[in-house]
């Protein structure tokens, strides 16, 4: 007699968010990769360089040094100082060590300031396209994602006017990027400052400000809104060394807020993993301290298949969309190819849009309605030069075909 199964129970939790579409995608590329199909990878926001030797070396000399025991939850001490300096040096910001939390990847680090300061019921302002994780880290949180939708001509950022109409009582956190994942926009000092003016006037709203994309800036110096005292101590920057100095896998994010707030992440982070990787941390003081030369490089690089890309896009029948300053995406839109089919397959969507790429074209992208812009897609340049010129040649030659 053959045993009843019954279905697992889990937690309702799980119905509150979505599986990220970014890894989505490279999960269906690396699974039509393995049957053999040459799949492009353009969906996942990697760079594709190594990362710079003299900060290998010193996560192999950690090991040598037996750097091999539970760090403290918020960071070795002589980590968070050199944040400190890297906060001043870079963005003439002065925090101390309490004022900071490291963490395993930065977002783990927007998930300790979102649950450390979001409510059930509570509003969080999220400017759309956002990154994907936003708005299912503020629905973990049981907050209310209030998502703005902004305007393409306004290369996708928020104004002043819009943040003020979005506010409610319910407001909590105003949550962005700068430069932004995915549509690569980069916020002036002057918008940065409209906005502030704007929180001034709402002191029980914070801002997190995702300022991962730091040094891959095409248009000039970074700006972070935490430079306006009259909001700064309301203020959570996130960043993290991904991105900057390509070491996606080693996993190391860290917040600058005020003490109070550090110190929610830190008790919050406490429960969940305790202090990040050990080897991690010797390392990142190396890469905060030291050469950022290879930094520059690797966006000089950013800089010219920005270029290529963007000449490329344009040779595409039925697509537009704002040049990005800043981060290494391309964020076109797309609506013109809804409704079409090549005879086989109807392209209803962004998604359908992106699965007929996947299958036709043998590259990945990711779906806008992802980022909350559903007539968009976004196509990553963190890959090679011939790699981007093979996969927009069939992107080309795949949206041909539709009708």
């Amino acid at each position: 007699m053959q045993a009843i199964v019954e279905p697992v129970q889990l937690s309702s939790l799980l119905d509150r968010f979505a599986e990220p579409e970014t890894l989505k995608m490279a999960k269906l590329g690396r699974e039509l990769r393995a049957k053999g199909i040459d799949i492009i990878d353009l969906s996942l926001g990697e760079p594709d360089f190594d990362t710079p030797q003299h900060i290998k070396d010193a996560a192999k000399k950690a090991i040598d040094d037996n750097w091999s025991h539970y760090p403290p939850v918020a960071g070795y001490p002589d980590l968070r100082e050199a944040i400190c300096q890297k906060f001043k040096r870079d963005n003439n910001l002065d925090y101390k060590p309490e004022n900071i939390v490291v963490s395993t990847g930065a977002k783990q680090s927007l998930a300790n300031a979102i649950l450390a300061l979001v409510d059930v019921g509570d509003e969080v302002i999220i400017p759309a396209p956002f990154w994907v994780s936003y708005s299912e880290l503020v629905k973990i949180a049981g907050g209310v994602p209030v998502i703005v939708r902004t305007a393409m001509q306004n290369k996708y950022k928020i104004t002043a006017k819009e943040l003020e109409e979005s506010i409610t009582e319910r407001s909590k956190v105003l949550l962005f990027s700068s430069p932004c994942n995915p549509s690569g926009a980069v916020y002036s000092k002057d918008e940065l400052k409209r906005l502030a003016a704007v929180l001034e006037n709402h002191p029980n709203i914070y801002t997190i400000s995702d300022e991962i994309y730091e040094y891959i800036n095409f248009v000039g110096h970074h700006e972070s809104i935490a430079q306006f005292q009259n909001i700064k101590d309301r203020v959570i920057i996130v960043n993290g060394l991904s991105k900057g100095f390509a070491m996606t896998g080693y996993r190391l994010g860290y917040i600058a807020a005020n003490a109070a707030v550090a110190k929610a992440c830190e008790k919050i982070q406490g429960q969940f993993t305790s202090g990040a990787n050990a080897i991690t941390q010797r390392a990142a003081i190396t890469a905060l301290t030291t050469d950022l030369r290879p930094s520059m490089e690797m966006t000089k690089e950013f800089t010219r298949r920005r270029k290529r890309i963007l000449e490329l896009l344009k040779d595409i029948p039925g697509t537009h969309g704002a040049e990005p300053d800043g981060a290494f995406y391309i964020f076109p839109v797309v609506k013109e190819f809804f409704g079409r089919s090549d005879g086989e397959n109807m392209i209803n969507d962004a998604d359908d849009l992106c699965m007929y790429l996947l299958n036709k074209a043998n590259v990945s992208t990711v779906t806008g309605r992802a980022f909350g812009e559903p007539d968009c897609i976004r196509i990553s340049f963190a890959n090679s030069m011939e790699k981007i010129e093979t996969a927009m040649a069939r992107i080309k030659a795949a949206l041909a075909k539709l009708r």
